[in-house]
């Protein structure tokens, strides 16, 4: 959600976008070469899909490649039920252990709100869930946080645009420049209000990272940034005392820095990857809360599209805002990552967990 903040003058010169991806993609292209030498033939019907192991593989490859082969199932439509497996024990037992199936007769069978909560699909460095221990923080009661991370966080396929979306941390040359280009951009300084200098907007950005209640991100495609999105413990944050926060509840900003990032394919693609990533990231998380100004029709048109629901109205100093929220179980159940599936008029969902 694009934010209204603290302003600032004088201009940063810009900066071109800088293409990477820390080994992340290079990794991925890898993986999907390995995933391509296992032999899969499918099977089933549209809502039941199954997926047959044509031949003995090491059971580590044979789950990675089955599980690619139900994402890409799964990616763009909301009718898949489940999705059979005709394998060995052993792949069965991998995919029991990944979590993203459960046994089905002599076998195992998919769930999509399985499969997409099993962080490393999307996490090229998972973490546990941080031991929980309570502290206090000027007054708020919170969890303590993990570290930082570094790196690319989150990085999925997108087929209706043939890309890679990934979000990655700002630790690379470069960054803070392209950073302090778009804040300058009157298209995004008219809503951000982070007009400044180069100085001004990288100690902006390392006070964010050395605050384990924030984390800033690129969103790329394809390695190349398009936009700056900055995630929130939301208990920590100037919302968490407007409302019911949870401990593990995340808010979120977002600045689209390329104009040629716009439009309902690309909104598609990195809101409920945005989401899905924040689930993801922490198993304990039940709802992302934003805070869009009230009178911003358009970006809460977008939100309420995408699943996300208004419960209140909360007045900041510079700005009243409309409390929207997505819930987890909502995000899961109805498939919240295909295009469309929040939609009014969106095809009803089968059952999450079917008898």
């Amino acid at each position: 959600m694009t934010d209204a903040s603290r302003p600032r003058s004088r201009d940063a010169g810009a900066h071109p976008a800088r293409i990477h991806d820390d080994g992340a993609q290079a990794a991925a292209q890898a993986a999907a070469q390995v995933v391509a030498q296992v032999p899969l033939t499918l099977g089933g019907t549209r809502d039941a899909p199954v997926i047959r192991l044509a031949e003995p593989v090491e059971p580590a490859a044979a789950a990675e490649a089955i599980l690619a082969r139900a994402e890409a199932l799964t990616a763009e439509d909301t009718q898949v039920l489940r999705i059979g497996v005709a394998a060995d024990p052993a792949t069965y037992g991998r995919l029991l252990d990944l979590g993203a199936a459960r046994p089905a007769g002599d076998g195992v069978e998919i769930l999509p709100g399985l499969l997409w909560q099993c962080a490393a699909r999307w996490l090229p460095a998972a973490r546990p869930p941080f031991p929980e221990l309570f502290t206090v923080t000027a007054g708020r009661r919170h969890p303590l946080r993990p570290r930082t991370p570094a790196g690319t966080v989150y990085a999925r396929a997108i087929p209706w645009l043939g890309r890679r979306l990934s979000f990655r941390t700002m630790t690379e040359p470069g960054d803070v420049a392209l950073f302090s280009a778009w804040m300058n951009d009157p298209r995004v300084a008219a809503v951000w209000q982070e007009t400044g200098t180069l100085e001004a907007h990288a100690a902006y950005i390392a006070a964010l990272r050395a605050d384990p209640a924030t984390l800033p991100l690129f969103g790329c495609l394809d390695g190349k940034p398009f936009g700056y999105f900055e995630l929130y413990w939301a208990r920590e944050s100037r919302l968490g005392p407007l409302y019911e926060s949870g401990p593990y509840d995340r808010g979120w900003h977002v600045a689209i820095g390329d104009a040629a990032v716009r439009g309902r394919p690309y909104l598609s693609a990195w809101l409920p990857s945005l989401m899905h990533y924040l689930f993801l990231d922490e198993p304990r998380t039940r709802r992302v809360v934003g805070e869009p100004r009230a009178d911003h029709a358009q970006q809460i048109r977008n939100l309420h599209g995408s699943g996300f629901a208004t419960i209140a109205t909360v007045d900041f100093p510079h700005k009243r805002a409309a409390l929207v929220a997505l819930s987890r179980e909502h995000f899961v159940r109805d498939r919240l990552w295909v295009p469309g599936a929040a939609a009014a008029d969106a095809a009803p969902r089968p059952p999450a967990v079917p008898a």
